[in-house]
């Protein structure tokens, strides 16, 4: 499933907002954990080369949706799937806007804070909406 995708592509991205990256043994060890199957697994390398590829860009744009505190304080767990979210909305034409928007939130509501999917579908809201 997508979902399950794009959850291993979190995964990775949220290791190197950390400083780190899997490398390819334990990638395929993840992805064979998450049951993905050669589609799934090429899902999820394409969204996590777009996040890579378009990073800056895509972090202006958060950067620009979060007026009320400092950019450097949106945990890397919410920028992860904020990250994730804004790749399948603007790189991803086949993926609905509002499908992005709530694996997004489901993905903060399942590694983040408590206050967190809430934050990132306001987010969302906010770029989308503008």
């Amino acid at each position: 499933m997508r979902n399950d995708a794009r959850e291993a592509a979190y995964q990775v991205v949220f290791s190197r907002l950390l400083g780190g990256d899997l490398p390819g043994p334990a990638r395929t060890a993840m992805y064979n954990r998450y049951d993905l199957n050669e589609g799934e697994r090429a899902y999820s390398e394409r969204l996590i080369a777009v996040v890579a590829e378009k990073n800056a860009e895509l972090s202006a744009i958060i950067s620009g949706a979060v007026t009320r505190f400092a950019d450097y304080r949106i945990y890397s767990a919410d920028r992860a799937a904020l990250l994730i979210a804004l790749a399948e909305i603007k790189y991803f034409d086949d993926i609905p806007t509002i499908v992005s928007v709530s694996e997004a939130t489901a993905l903060a509501r399942k590694f983040s804070t408590e206050r967190s999917a809430d934050f990132v579908n306001g987010v969302l809201g906010g770029i989308i909406n503008a």
